[in-house]
């Protein structure tokens, strides 16, 4: 059985929820924030600093990846503090390694 046909995979991911993910990080700076919250929590005055973009066009991304459910936030005084969620990745990293499982496994002959 292949994870794509359940709701739900042994994961507990869906295929629906691993899309999500994989679009969140599919665009660039996304992926240049999730790198930077990496080496731990940010606060996002930081982050407009470090990777150069203007905080409305940093809060569109940073949305996205919350809704994705890859971060979370806190707030602090006027701050808001950025970090990964690492169940998120965990549960990508698991349904992409079921979905190779038995990706080289021959096709059955056709019989036309």
């Amino acid at each position: 059985m292949r994870v794509l046909e359940h709701p739900a995979g042994p994961t507990g991911l869906s295929a629906d929820q691993a899309r999500a993910l994989l679009k969140a990080l599919g665009d660039p700076l996304r992926l240049q924030v999730i790198e930077a919250l990496g080496s731990g929590e940010r606060c996002v005055c930081d982050l407009t600093a470090d990777l150069g973009l203007a905080q409305s066009k940093l809060s569109f991304h940073l949305r996205v990846m919350k809704e994705a459910g890859l971060i979370e936030g806190r707030v602090q005084g006027r701050w808001i503090y950025y970090r990964l969620q690492p169940q998120a990745i965990a549960a990508l990293q698991t349904w992409l390694a079921d979905l190779t499982a038995h990706c080289g496994r021959p096709a059955a002959p056709c019989d036309g």
